[in-house]
């Protein structure tokens, strides 16, 4: 007898990558309806591929985080905007605003440390592994989100889905 389960014909790892996305495009879009005002401490770390397809930020920007980049949405944040599938917020970096724009499918992570909550989603089709994610320090940064977005056994509300390929 054959011990290895079947191949689903049903795409269960990419309907769960995409409705978990959609959490954080609900999340912001609550953010947006009141004009970019957080409630309470809750702020937010979004980690995003920045060669994905349909993300446009500065060169500058692109050129300091050619693979992967997190931002942090917390005091100085304008200009939120959010559609069906992207995001388009704007940003201080070394006191120079620059505008992003970022589809939902561009993102790996979403933390919000003040409720110990995160969201890691697996690399998107066709990108390589990648190593440590370096923050971006967008105006301030006052925290590392490495420690928060890995995978804990301590109860925190840390949420990994990793469907694993078959060879």
């Amino acid at each position: 007898m054959n011990d290895t389960p079947p191949d689903s014909l049903i795409p269960y790892d990419e309907i769960v990558q995409e409705a978990l996305r959609a959490v954080v495009g609900r999340v912001l879009g609550q953010v947006e309806a009141t004009n970019g005002v957080l409630p309470g401490n809750h702020h937010f770390y979004i980690t995003f591929k920045t060669g994905a397809p349909g993300v446009s930020i500065p060169p500058e920007l692109k050129a300091r985080f050619p693979d992967e980049m997190t931002i942090v949405l917390q005091n100085k944040f304008w200009d939120l905007a959010v559609s069906e599938d992207s995001f388009t917020v704007s940003l201080s970096f070394n006191q120079m605003p620059s505008k992003l724009d970022i589809p939902f499918s561009a993102i790996t992570a979403f933390v919000d440390p003040a409720v110990d909550f995160g969201l890691q989603f697996q690399a998107m089709e066709g990108d390589e592994d990648f190593d440590e994610t370096l923050p971006a320090e967008n105006d301030p940064m006052e925290r590392d989100i490495a420690s928060r977005v890995t995978p804990s056994e301590d109860g925190s509300n840390v949420v990994s889905v990793d469907f694993g390929k078959k060879p």
